[in-house]
């Protein structure tokens, strides 16, 4: 699902004039001669092909609306992250694909240059890369406002049951719940909070910590929130990458930390991991959950900034009589995603593994 920053500063984009023509299918925009015309800027700066010019991405747009110049046809999401990363080539820039998000009408598909991910936007068809956000009545979206507000079709309840799905490692399932956590604290006993586990899509070792974190709350329930903020805190666990030889010596701090028995939690891991971690991932399917994080406040998937105001903001108003720790301020700061205790600008609340 704030996407790690891209640069400083937006690249500028100068307006060119450009032919664009017509094949002989009239429904059908042919931007080659608007892709050639950026070929070469391209080049200089690859993170230009996440917008491909604001002027393609306004003909796109304005086609769909007026012509309906989306195939119907839809292609996977392997399919789409391919034709991407050939287009890219196309234009001279090297992009490696991280992972492509199906976000009902379109799809998200994540890309790497030189360290720094970014999102482009693909009809689902694979032919057009689109620029959501651009209003055709001129306003401005302010995506950090959106997601201050919470949602208007949370189901009431005198004590909301708040779920969190994640990726033990995915770095925007850390980011959620470095901000999800203070408010589960805040609020204590008054909500019915879970960290609740998808899967392992990273490698072998986040079902190990999946496990882990299983054991944890089975053995020590009290305990393991604040072994997650501890976990996610971590930016040395994080720079492990899921070394077993570099992480467990760290976890052997924290459970020493938290009053944690080793022993007890490997002997919970050795007879009770698999069947926790299983039932873990039959409740994910069951509730239709793929993506980390995903937020669902009582039995509703719900968007909420990934920042602890908003987070607070979002459960507060799934309460009948909201309690006074919904009074408190908390850090409107989004957590950066990973690992570690830095904050970044301009969150997203859509980046998802």
């Amino acid at each position: 699902m704030d996407e790690e920053k891209l640069g400083e500063e937006e690249p500028e984009i100068k307006e060119e004039k450009t032919d664009v023509s017509i094949d002989n299918n009239p429904d059908k925009v042919n931007a080659s001669k608007i892709a050639s015309k950026i070929g070469e800027k391209i080049k200089k700066n690859p993170w230009m092909i996440v917008s491909i010019v604001l002027g393609i991405a306004v003909l796109v747009l304005l086609f769909f609306v007026l012509k309906g110049g989306i195939t119907g046809n839809v292609i996977s999401e392997n399919d789409v992250g391919e034709n991407v990363i050939n287009f890219a080539k196309t234009q001279g820039a090297e992009l490696e694909l991280v992972e492509v998000n199906d976000k009902d009408s379109f799809y998200e598909v994540v890309v790497s240059s030189n360290g720094q991910e970014g999102p482009i936007y693909v009809t689902k068809d694979g032919e057009y890369i689109i620029q959501p956000g651009i209003s055709l009545t001129g306003n401005v979206v302010n995506e950090q406002t959106q997601t201050q507000q919470p949602p208007a079709d949370i189901p009431k309840s005198d004590k909301p049951k708040v779920e969190l799905y994640v990726f033990t490692y995915c770095p925007y399932g850390t980011q959620s719940e470095k901000g999800i956590l203070p408010v589960a604290k805040l609020l204590g006993d008054k909500i019915d909070f879970k960290i609740k586990q998808i899967g392992a899509m990273h490698g072998d070792f986040e079902k190990v910590e999946a496990e882990r974190q299983l054991c944890i709350e089975k053995e020590y329930p009290t305990k393991l929130l604040d072994y997650i903020t501890n976990f996610v805190g971590s930016e040395e666990i994080g720079n492990c990458k899921g070394d077993a030889s570099c992480v467990d010596p760290k976890i052997d701090v924290l459970y020493s930390k938290l009053g944690i028995d080793k022993n007890k939690i490997k002997v919970c891991m050795a007879s009770d991991g698999e069947s926790l971690y299983s039932a873990e991932e039959a409740n994910s399917r069951n509730q239709g959950v793929s993506g980390s994080p995903t937020l669902i406040i009582n039995g509703v998937k719900t968007q909420s900034g990934r920042d602890s105001a908003s987070y607070l903001a979002t459960i507060c108003s799934a309460f009948n009589n909201a309690p006074e720790e919904c009074l408190e301020t908390l850090s409107s700061a989004s957590p950066s995603p990973g690992f570690g205790g830095s904050t970044t600008a301009g969150a997203s609340s859509s980046a998802q593994c």
